[in-house]
């Protein structure tokens, strides 16, 4: 698990499973120092965020009342998020939550246990290009197998940062 902090401000986590931790540690290094960011040390963002049970499912085809069933099963919160029901989950309640849904006949996009921030940082609109290169070059490094991180940015201006 590496930590540090990326343009603007953001916190990232990286999970990476390696074989090598000394050239992980080096290249992550590396990728943060050229995007801008900085690697922190064990425990310097970490504590921004916690590990969730995520469960989505389309919210143009179930309503919320479908979803009762994951409800009954543990879920924490069901929130509707741009058309998509996002259903949080203790790690522990998300394969019974999961399999209830899936026994009511409804029909999950996504299920996961993930590193959910526990506080969101605003990104100003210059700073997102730059943001979205770093955790871009870090999910594309081969020992990484996870990249969260805690920034709010309108849907509007992604699509714009990535339209440039």
């Amino acid at each position: 698990m590496y930590e540090g902090y990326g343009p603007g401000g953001v916190a990232i986590l990286v999970e990476a499973l390696t074989d090598n931790r000394n050239r992980t540690g080096s290249e992550v290094r590396n990728i943060f120092t050229k995007a801008g960011g900085s690697l922190g040390e064990p425990g310097s963002v970490a504590w921004q965020f916690e590990k969730k049970g995520i469960v989505l499912v389309d919210a143009q085809r179930f309503s919320e009342d479908d979803l009762m069933p994951a409800i009954e099963a543990g879920a924490e919160d069901i929130t509707d998020d741009e058309g998509v029901w996002e259903i949080v989950t203790e790690p522990g309640d998300l394969s019974a939550v999961r399999e209830a849904l899936e026994g009511a006949g409804v029909e999950i996009e996504s299920a996961e246990a993930t590193m959910r921030p526990t506080t969101r940082v605003q990104v100003d609109e210059d700073q997102v290009g730059k943001l979205l290169r770093l955790i871009e070059q870090l999910e594309d490094h081969d020992d990484v197998v996870a990249v969260h991180a805690n920034f709010d940015v309108d849907a509007s201006v992604l699509e714009r940062v990535a339209a440039a």
